[in-house]
């Protein structure tokens, strides 16, 4: 379905959805990004973290995805549903393994983000580390992320962490503005690539971003990430964030939905309360995931 043609469906889900604009109060981004955020569903910060922070986080995340893709290695056809050895490789839920991980997590720029676009009380709900591969190029499909999980309320938060430059030509993220006011889309399942809201949209802008930059992003923005045609792996390190008190609804979205509590799980954990960062609770450290 072209976006440019027809009206776009909804999710089942999503019958009384008005997206909320953003007033302030700001701690960190000026009156312009959440204008833009709020008319186009994005923005980029670009320079947010340093080298030195960043060299211990890409060396982390790296192990990691190492683990990732020996597993792809031992499968019959090398994948696992979106994942595929060669093509992209995802290491998901690894703040529960690594301390390091998990403050950067609650890094104060990307805390400061949140709350500017959240508000005071918030969870980390999601992480993972993406890998694009440049042997077997390929772009995904447009989907929102909300389409994956149905979170409630719909309107929470992706910071995409550069690790290496993101450019047109390695795999940067495209976005396609304005579509985020109408909440979460229907979306239909498309193998091997995962959920697809359209074939194409109305209008769409790519988001190209230096390493150390964020794309930030609402759940509701539809997206997707080009190809990967350079000669090197692009990295990219994903963090999603929830208002306290979210829930994702499970079940048929034919029928009455089931709500189910995020922070049921170590990966998922308070970040800010009050507009203060929570003091972790110290976990034990893991050597990519072996204890």
């Amino acid at each position: 379905m072209s976006a440019a043609n027809e009206k776009l469906p909804r999710h089942p889900w999503n019958a009384n959805f008005e997206w909320q604009d953003h007033t302030g109060p700001r701690r960190t981004l000026g009156a312009d990004q959440l204008t833009r955020f709020d008319e186009d569903g994005f923005f980029v910060v670009e320079n947010a973290f340093t080298r030195a922070e960043l060299a211990p986080v890409i060396a982390e995340l790296d192990g990691y995805e190492a683990q990732a893709d020996a597993f792809l290695a031992t499968r019959e056809d090398e994948r696992l549903a979106i994942a595929e050895r060669g093509a992209i490789v995802f290491a998901p839920h690894l703040v529960e393994r690594s301390p390091l991980l998990a403050d950067f997590a609650c890094h104060p720029t990307l805390l400061s983000i949140c709350a500017d676009l959240i508000g005071p009380d918030v969870d980390l709900y999601w992480d993972q580390a993406v890998y694009k591969k440049p042997e077997k190029p390929r772009a995904f499909p447009w989907h929102q992320d909300n389409a994956y999980a149905f979170v409630q309320p719909q309107q929470y938060l992706t910071c995409w962490v550069a690790l290496t430059a993101a450019t047109l030509d390695n795999g940067c993220p495209h976005v396609a503005p304005g579509l985020h006011r109408e909440g979460t889309l229907a979306h239909r399942y498309v193998e091997p690539l995962g959920f697809e809201a359209f074939d194409a949209p109305p209008r769409s802008v790519a988001a190209p971003v230096g390493a150390g930059g964020i794309v930030v992003f609402s759940s509701l923005t539809p997206h997707l990430t080009g190809p990967n045609r350079s000669d090197a792996v692009r990295k990219a390190y994903i963090l999603q964030y929830t208002p306290a008190g979210a829930v994702v609804l499970r079940g048929d979205p034919r029928s009455e939905p089931i709500p189910e509590p995020v922070g049921g799980t170590p990966s998922q954990f308070p970040v800010l309360r009050g507009g203060c960062a929570v003091k972790r609770r110290v976990v034990p450290a893991t050597r990519h995931g072996l204890r």
